[in-house]
C-alpha cells in the first residue's frame, strides 16, 4: 500500500494521548496517513513498539533516550514548543540501558534509533550536561550501527556538535532524519552531505525562518513530521496537534518550493520508505 503521507515523527505514545491514543491512531490511518510513534524514554520506547506491533501496516516505532532526560528538568512546553494546551512537566532522568534499548531496537517494527541527540537549551549548556548527553548520544549512534537502523536525532542549539559526532561515529554508513530541522542552509548541507534527510513541522505553517532552506533543499532529501503533541500547524493553532495535520506541513512545503501537491506527497512517502524502509 502506497499512503497519502507518512508523519515520520509524532509522539501519541506520549500521556499528552493517554486517554485516546488508539483513537488518534485509527482515525490517522483512516484518513490514508501511516506514522512512526517516537520515544524518548524507556517507558515511551516501548509503549511505541507496543503500539505499532497491534497494526500490520501503518504504525512504527523509533526508541531511544531523549538528551533532556538525562537530569531532571523543567520543561515548559507552551514556551519551548510554541504549543498551546499541552501541560508543563518535570522531566525524569534516566541512565543509557544499552540491554533494555537494543531488546525494543530489534523489534521488526522499530526502524529508527532516537530520539537521540544533543540539547543546550536554556541552561543545558554546562560542561557536565554536555558531556553527559555527548556521551549517550555516541553509544545511541552506536546501538544504530549495531542493529543497522537508522537515526532519528534531535538537535537544539548544538548543531556543530552533532555533526562531528556523526562524522566521528561514522552515522553516515546508517543515515536517518534531522528531526525538526531548524539550523541554516550551510548546516543543512553538512547534513546532506552526510547522507542524512531533513524533517520539518507544522513551525514552517506560521514562520517564514524556513523557506530559504526549503527553498535550497533538494525535495528527495525531505521528509515530514508533526511531532505531535507539539507545534500544531496553521489553520489547527490552539488544538492539541496531531499526526493527520502532517498534512498541512506537506501543503505548505509544496507551495514554498511551487510544486504540485501531488507531486510533492509522492515524493515525501517515498523519502521516507527509503529512509526507514518500510
Amino acid at each position: 500500500m502506497h499512503p497519502k503521507l507518512i508523519d515520520i515523527h509524532t509522539h501519541v505514545n506520549f500521556n499528552a494521548f493517554k486517554e485516546d491514543g488508539p483513537e488518534i491512531i485509527d482515525r490517522t490511518l483512516k484518513g490514508d496517513v501511516w506514522m512512526i510513534l517516537v520515544g524518548s524514554q524507556i517507558d515511551t520506547s516501548r509503549r511505541a513498539v507496543s503500539y505499532a506491533e497491534k497494526y500490520p501496516e501503518g504504525v512504527y516505532a523509533a526508541v531511544g533516550l531523549h538528551p533532556i532526560h538525562l537530569f531532571e528538568d523543567h520543561f515548559d512546553v507552551a514556551e519551548a514548543e510554541q504549543t498551546a494546551g499541552v501541560p508543563s512537566y518535570t522531566t525524569r532522568p534516566e541512565v543509557f540501558d544499552h540491554d533494555a534499548y537494543k531488546e525494543i531496537a530489534m523489534h521488526p517494527k522499530t526502524v529508527a534509533i532516537g530520539e537521540c541527540g544533543l540539547d543546550y537549551f536554556r541552561g543545558r549548556d554546562t560542561d557536565e550536561v554536555k558531556k553527559a548527553q555527548q556521551d549517550t548520544f555516541r553509544e545511541q549512534v552506536a546501538l544504530a550501527r549495531e542493529v543497522k537502523k537508522p537515526l532519528m536525532i534531535h538537535c537544539r542549539n548544538a548543531y556543530e556538535d552533532v555533526i562531528t559526532i556523526l562524522k566521528e561515529e561514522k552515522a553516515d554508513e546508517i543515515g536517518g532524519d534531522i528531526h525538526f530541522f531548524a539550523g541554516s542552509w550551510d548546516i543543512a548541507k553538512q547534513f546532506l552531505d552526510l547522507d542524512f534527510y531533513l524533517s520539518f513541522t507544522g513551525v514552517i505553517t506560521f514562520a517564514r525562518d524556513y523557506d530559504e532552506v526549503l527553498r535550497n533543499v533538494p525535495l528527495d532529501c525531505v521528509m515530514v513530521e508533526t511531532d505531535a503533541p507539539y507545534v500544531t500547524p496553521v489553520p489547527h493553532r490552539g488544538k492539541r496537534n496531531e499526526p493527520l495535520y502532517v498534512e498541512q506541513v506537506a501543503k505548505k512545503i509544496a507551495e514554498i518550493k511551487n510544486l504540485p501537491e501531488d507531486q510533492v506527497f509522492r515524493q515525501l512517502v517515498e523519502n521516507t520508505r527509503v529512509c526507514f524502509k518500510i
